[in-house]
């Protein structure tokens, strides 16, 4: 299998990328970004540097001998002049020196502008992705001020809005919320319909 790793056009899969790694133990993380012009040279970078491409084989010969995998999440929409990147890494030393963020730990990861949290239900602990609390501050306030001044039509077209938004778990909650405090501050209405998120690849292949 010839090493490779996948660019992402939309949010949805580059966000998702990072939720699978971060189930599998991925746990530490550095971003930036670049050019579009350079992002197939940073990408083959990082796989010299951290073998970002590795098949499942090497992984595991590399977990064996103490050393870290690492996973790289390339966010470069068509069109684009910048691309954002991140990069996961498990537990281990790593082939070349970075400063490495935890997933964890607070401030929490924001990426993409969504902000990466751990959830619990029925006893099992996932990760997911929601807006943060600066966002919603000001989803609260837009629908507040048009339900003032009784613009059931903005209303409509704001929740429609808000409900096409990733469907992860965390922004479900959100959004479903949003709804919710609309209809009970005088919006008349249809609710929208709050989209799950379907299965998503992580994006285009290049190889290495």
């Amino acid at each position: 299998m010839p090493a490779s790793t996948p660019i992402s056009r939309s949010k949805t899969a580059a966000l998702t990328r990072i939720l699978d790694a971060a189930g599998r133990g991925y746990h530490r993380f550095t971003s930036g970004q670049v050019p579009a012009e350079k992002a197939i040279a940073l990408i083959h970078k990082l796989h010299q540097r951290h073998s970002i491409g590795a098949t499942p084989a090497e992984r595991l010969t590399r977990k064996k001998n103490g050393k870290a995998n690492a996973i790289l999440c390339f966010y470069l929409p068509e069109d684009a002049q910048v691309a954002q990147w991140l990069m996961l890494f498990t537990d281990g030393e790593l082939d070349s020196p970075e400063k490495l963020g935890e997933i964890a730990s607070k401030p929490r990861l924001q990426w993409l502008d969504y902000e990466l949290i751990r959830r619990a239900n029925r006893g099992v602990t996932s990760w997911t992705w929601r807006r943060p609390k600066s966002e919603m501050t000001e989803h609260y306030l837009m629908l507040g001020d048009m339900l003032a001044r009784r613009r059931q039509d903005q209303v409509c077209d704001a929740l429609a809005r808000i409900a096409n938004q990733p469907g992860f778990h965390g922004v479900r909650e959100q959004s479903w919320s949003l709804c919710q405090y609309a209809r009970q501050h005088g919006y008349t209405g249809d609710l929208p319909f709050v989209h799950f998120l379907r299965k998503v690849g992580h994006g285009e292949r290049v190889m290495l």
